[in-house]
């Protein structure tokens, strides 16, 4: 592991990881999703405050090495402490391997593809119980893999088990879905994001919902799909491209999506995912 004095950030990977979760919801405008300046209904800024400072314990123990699966299910269960449910579930199964790429000094593409290659079956089971403390929005699996449906938690344990599955091995088999997508593509759209943040100036929050718009435009969300359909998550896109750029229209594109129940959850993923890379690389806050 590299020295902390060759570092370019003063914080440890685990404060960077938080600090990326707190400075995600912190950017507005970005629309559909929770930030400083709205909430959802049922779904409060407050809530994502509470949620960074609860995974605080699994991101340290995922710097600290411990398994993918031990320290995702962890960092679950604390960010669970709050009123609002599911607030970064998507967020850490995306930073826990990088933060334990960034702990082993290196965080690059081939540095986290080895952290997701050398998962276990153990790290999947972990995965599985991690949806117990939250509910999660997902496509339904294939008729052949109904058993392995994450929905069902603890209960497909034994069929991972019988079938010898790693973690890497469940995202390469979840097909559409865009933070497995990352998993398997060494955290491509990850680092892109995170060279464009680092590339634009102002404010952190200010850079990540400007990124926000951008990778809303660029790529749509699957969770967008899942919940509303393709054609739906098609026009997001759409109407995220041709609001780009413009402050103003951004800013009532987030009112319309609130009031449209359009939750661009995934892309808000990959986003803080990004966050941390570049806070890892230098970004000054």
């Amino acid at each position: 592991m590299s020295g902390a004095s060759e570092r370019p950030s003063p914080r440890t990977p685990a404060e960077n990881a938080q600090l990326a979760l707190l400075l995600d919801v912190a950017g507005t405008p970005k629309p559909g999703n929770v930030d400083r300046a709205r909430d959802l209904s049922d779904l409060r800024f407050e809530h994502f405050l509470a949620g960074a400072v609860g995974s605080g314990e699994g991101l340290r123990r995922a710097e600290a090495g411990a398994p993918v699966g031990v320290a995702f299910e962890r960092a679950v269960r604390g960010m669970r402490h709050q009123e609002g449910g599911n607030t970064q579930f998507g967020c850490l199964l995306l930073l826990v391997p990088l933060v334990r790429a960034a702990a082993a000094g290196n965080l690059s593409p081939d540095g986290v593809t080895e952290i997701v290659e050398s998962t276990t079956v153990a790290d999947a089971a972990d995965f599985y119980r991690a949806f117990e403390h939250v509910d999660v929005a997902v496509d339904d699996p294939p008729e052949d893999l109904s058993d392995l449906d994450v929905r069902r938690g603890s209960d497909a344990v034994p069929t991972l088990r019988e079938r010898g599955l790693t973690l890497s091995e469940v995202m390469a088999a979840s097909e559409g879905d865009g933070n497995a997508a990352e998993w398997t593509d060494g955290f491509a759209g990850t680092f892109e994001t995170a060279e464009a943040i680092r590339a634009d100036d102002g404010p952190a929050p200010d850079r990540i919902a400007r990124a926000f718009v951008d990778r809303l435009a660029d790529e749509g969300d699957t969770l967008v799909r899942t919940k509303h359909g393709p054609e739906t998550a098609a026009e997001v896109r759409r109407r995220a491209a041709e609001a780009r750029g413009d402050e103003g229209r951004v800013a009532e594109l987030a009112e319309e999506f609130v009031a449209e129940g359009i939750n661009p959850g995934t892309t808000a993923d990959l986003v803080c995912a990004a966050a941390f890379v570049a806070l890892e690389r230098g970004l000054s806050v």
